[in-house]
């Protein structure tokens, strides 16, 4: 199977239905049940009916459960261990980008100094 690309500039609302996930997803919303069960994944909110509603951010997550499962082709238990190591990298990506940027905030307060 080929990566799914969604332009999530185009996705303006709050929540989203299981319906509209799987839509943009190209999956069945069994898969993404199962997927939410299976690798233990956080509940989606729910309305008063029960169903799911998911976030932008939610929808992040099962796109790269999709590339994980369906394009690299892990099985389950491979899948859990890469999401976990995926995330780790990501989280310390964006804690060395905050680093570079405060680096980059002094020396650009030294230049403004240096100017004046």
């Amino acid at each position: 199977m080929k990566k799914i690309n969604i332009d999530y500039s185009k996705l303006t609302k709050l929540y989203y239905s299981i319906g509209e996930v799987s839509s943009l997803l190209k999956v069945n919303a069994s898969l993404i049940r199962f997927w939410e069960k299976e690798l233990e994944l956080s509940s989606p909110k729910k309305n008063k009916k029960g169903n799911r509603l998911f976030t932008v951010k939610e929808i992040k997550n099962l796109e790269l459960i999709y590339q994980i499962v369906k394009v690299e082709g892990y099985k389950l238990e491979a899948a859990k261990r890469q999401l976990k190591i995926r995330k780790s990298e990501k989280k310390s990506l964006n804690n060395h980008n905050k680093e570079v940027i405060k680096k980059l905030e002094n020396i650009k307060a030294k230049l403004i100094n240096l100017k004046a």
